[in-house]
């Protein structure tokens, strides 16, 4: 975790090829690199979930450590530079992140060295959020569309609760029960576990 919002960076490699992903580095872009460095992984590309402040603050000192491309989803590069729509504006030090090197758009396989992640358009908590899935492994990157027993919240700017809802029904509870979630937040979580427990979803009408 990382920074004062407990932003959860997640470092993501292949243990043979030692290269590797860094997702939503938050805060705190010394920490990250350490991190990186005590993994001993190659970073191939920063991915971003979404663009909200709390998930991009550490983006520009990453990139310049490791001159790696910078991934978001089509329709949420306009929060990266934008401290009025990334919020954080209302904080006491407004992050301008750099210009995003790819935009991203659902269903799109990335090939990452060794990985391949599929993106899952997941619009609701923020304009054009996104998840990722590593489907060899089952296991996805959901940012703040889905936590453990909750949901990304959909009260700022660009969010839709019914949006949110279609998003997690068509996109997130479609998968097998076994993947794991690995939100922004929090712990760790399966589809399962959200499918018969999360009280968001419970007796909803998801595709």
């Amino acid at each position: 975790m990382v920074g004062p919002f407990e932003v959860n960076c997640h470092l993501y490699w292949d243990p043979d090829s030692r290269q590797g992903i860094i997702i939503d580095p938050g805060a705190e872009g010394d920490r990250i690199l350490d991190a990186v460095r005590a993994g001993e992984f190659e970073p191939r590309a920063i991915l971003l979930t979404h663009g909200h402040a709390d998930h991009i603050a550490a983006i520009r000192a990453v990139k310049e450590r490791f001159d790696i491309p910078l991934y978001i989803g089509d329709g949420e590069q306009g929060l990266l530079a934008d401290p009025n729509a990334n919020l954080s504006a209302l904080i006491a030090d407004p992050v301008m992140a750099p210009e995003p090197n790819h935009l991203v758009t659902d269903d799109q396989v990335l090939s990452l060295g060794a990985m391949a992640l599929r993106v899952l358009a997941t619009p609701g908590h923020s304009p054009a959020g996104v998840c990722y899935l590593d489907e060899t492994e089952g296991v996805l990157f959901c940012g703040d569309t889905l936590f453990a027993g909750s949901i990304g919240r959909t009260d700022l700017p660009g969010g839709s609760l019914k949006l949110l809802l279609e998003s997690i029904g068509s996109k997130i509870l479609s998968l097998p029960d076994g993947v794991i979630c690995c939100p922004g937040h929090g712990p760790q979580t399966t589809v399962g576990a959200e499918r018969v427990g999360n009280p968001f979803l419970v007796g909803g009408s998801f595709a």
